[in-house]
């Protein structure tokens, strides 16, 4: 499902216009989006959380030539699905 699919969705569980869904999809995405650069997280009970992982700077490896290389520290998105998620996908 991509995003398109996603708001055409959305119109039709709530009975919204496709634009009115759309600005909706937006908005949740904004506000998770907006408190991940802030460094907080967005619970979700029953579907999940997104949080940032810092991940420490490290040594590594060129696949092609071997050569070692830096690799800097940086913060990535997570998301760890919640009880209610996982359960009704099993």
């Amino acid at each position: 499902m991509n995003k398109n699919e996603l708001v055409a969705a959305v119109a039709d569980s709530t009975g919204l216009s496709k634009a009115d869904s759309g600005k909706a999809v937006d908005a949740v995405f904004d506000v998770i989006t907006g408190q991940l650069k802030k460094g907080g997280e967005v619970r979700l009970v029953g579907f999940g959380t997104f949080s940032v992982a810092s991940r420490a700077a490290s040594e590594g490896r060129n696949p092609r030539t071997g050569e070692k290389i830096s690799i800097p520290a940086s913060k990535q998105p997570k998301f760890k699905p919640g009880k209610g998620l996982k359960d009704s996908v099993n």
